[in-house]
């Protein structure tokens, strides 16, 4: 019945402003002496309590910044097909597969994030841990000479003795104004945003990887044109020859036909070199040495059709790892202002001891010897020159610092988003008209090519259709590429297939 008194009367005091406990707890401590439900132990919560009206004085700090919404930004309830979760494995292009798997098991990058995700765990487990019993194991002996005239007396005054102690030290911190768990309500915070970290790290690194592999294939594709080009570039030579032997063309023409050869082969040499440094950053994505990656010759492949969405969903915030990460360290700052405002209230944690405790090694461990206790530890914060304030002014900083980058992460997401899908409807408009270009300017280069043989032309028309016909080739594989980069993003930008964690339920607003 005592015990539940002092709790109850503990609670009143901490719902009433501070002004006004220092009567409050008068009247406990009143209500007590009459009763004759005084004790050593309910003494010291009392004068507690009467200690608690002059604790550090609470000056809110309110914060400044405020969550953007999802339909302020643009957002709307549409519903879309996500990216799966290996959206990579949907192109069907079993090497790229491999690779990809093999960066996200093995690349440092990842792996770095993966290390900070179990600091962040680690950290969220030293936290909880001073929620708990603390238990530690003292064995102390010290010889010395006891002073006649000190507190030690007869026959152990003058003496050399050895004083002996051997102890279990019990704390337990007993979290009345939630502070504890405020911190650990932080801590978790921190957990689920390195936990959405390590999620957005796999999304970007298989997007790169993917990226790279696809703009490897562009590379081999665009060399492979290289050598038709030098090939046909080696015919339209050949063809000129046989006009200038008939007497039909002059060296001039002749000449003019075989400049574009070397050009060509300079091409082709340029091709080479972006290839082998393409691989080199396919190795470095997956982790590998750059001689592993020799081998690839990728095929540039056709790009799937995909429904675009009509609007921003606002779904994505829930899809996307980097918004649900700093989203994370929004809740985590809030618990973090909690957890300073109970610094302004008591510290109050139970202290026992259990041991055995002797002057002279030979009774140390006697019955005679034992000795134990218990009690509360209490640590009132009455004036902390500033201190307390000035850290509660910095949470609400951080508080604020963490707002504002969430909403500059969701909006960039949503840029994102917006772009890639703008993008992708103007290069399927490009790619329509450039097949419509491509298969004019084919059937014009034919037709003048069989002119120029019938001898109604001269080479300078030939070689204007030739170089039409070339750039529009590299035009096509071009833009074939840029749509398959284009779909990669877009499935990064919508999440990359990334589901979601459980974060802590606290208050939006501290």
């Amino acid at each position: 019945m005592n015990t539940h008194f002092i709790n109850l009367t503990l609670t009143k005091l901490h719902t009433r402003p501070l002004a006004k406990t220092r009567p409050q707890a008068l009247k406990c401590l009143m209500s007590l002496l009459m009763g004759k439900l005084l004790t050593p132990m309910t003494l010291t919560l009392v004068l507690t309590l009467i200690l608690t009206a002059g604790c550090a004085h609470f000056v809110p700090v309110e914060p400044q910044a405020k969550q953007a919404s999802a339909a302020a930004i643009g957002m709307t309830s549409v519903a879309i097909q996500w990216p799966a979760d290996r959206w990579w494995q949907s192109y069907g292009v079993a090497e790229l597969d491999t690779l990809i798997e093999q960066a996200l098991s093995q690349a440092p990058s990842l792996k770095i994030a993966e290390a900070r995700m179990r600091r962040a765990v680690a950290d969220a487990g030293l936290v909880e841990s001073a929620s708990k019993v603390q238990m530690i194991g003292v064995i102390d002996s010290t010889y010395e000479r006891f002073s006649q005239n000190g507190i030690v007396p007869p026959p152990y005054g003058g003496t050399r003795q050895s004083l002996n102690n051997a102890n279990v030290n019990i704390s337990l911190a007993i979290d009345f104004f939630g502070r504890n768990r405020a911190l650990l309500d932080a801590a978790i915070g921190q957990v689920a945003a390195s936990k959405a970290d390590t999620q957005s790290a796999r999304v970007i690194l298989a997007a790169s990887v993917a990226k790279t592999y696809f703009n490897l294939a562009r590379l081999f594709a665009q060399r492979i044109l290289a050598n038709e080009s030098l090939s046909l570039r080696e015919q339209t030579r050949q063809l000129v020859q046989q006009r200038v032997t008939n007497g039909l063309d002059t060296n001039v023409d002749l000449r003019q036909a075989e400049s574009n050869l070397p050009g060509t082969r300079m091409e082709i040499a340029q091709l080479d070199e972006q290839i082998a440094l393409a691989r080199n950053q396919l190795a470095l994505l997956i982790g590998v040495a750059p001689d592993a990656t020799k081998s690839i010759s990728p095929l540039l492949i056709t790009t799937r059709d995909l429904s675009l969405p009509v609007s921003i969903p606002a779904d994505l915030l829930g899809r996307r790892a980097d918004v649900a990460a700093a989203k994370a360290r929004v809740e985590a700052a809030t618990r973090s202002i909690d957890a300073t405002r109970a610094a302004f209230y008591p510290n109050i944690n139970l202290v026992a001891f259990v041991g055995f405790g002797s002057i002279g090694l030979s009774h140390w461990i006697d019955a005679g010897s034992a000795q134990y206790g218990i009690g509360p530890a209490i640590t009132i914060p009455i004036f902390a020159g500033g201190r307390l304030r000035a850290t509660l002014a910095a949470n609400t900083a951080d508080y604020d610092a963490a707002v504002e980058t969430y909403n500059q992460i969701l909006l960039e997401a949503v840029r994102d988003v917006a772009d890639q899908i703008l993008s992708t409807q103007f290069v399927t408009v490009q790619l329509t008209e450039q097949r419509d270009a491509q298969a004019a300017v084919e059937a014009a280069y034919l037709l003048v090519k069989k002119r120029y043989q019938a001898g109604l032309t001269n080479y300078l028309v030939v070689l204007t259709a030739e170089n039409t016909v070339l750039a529009q080739r590299r035009q096509a594989t071009e833009l074939k590429a840029r749509a398959l980069d284009l779909n990669i993003n877009l499935n990064r930008a919508l999440g990359g297939g990334y589901l979601g964690y459980a974060l802590p339920v606290t208050s939006a607003q501290p």
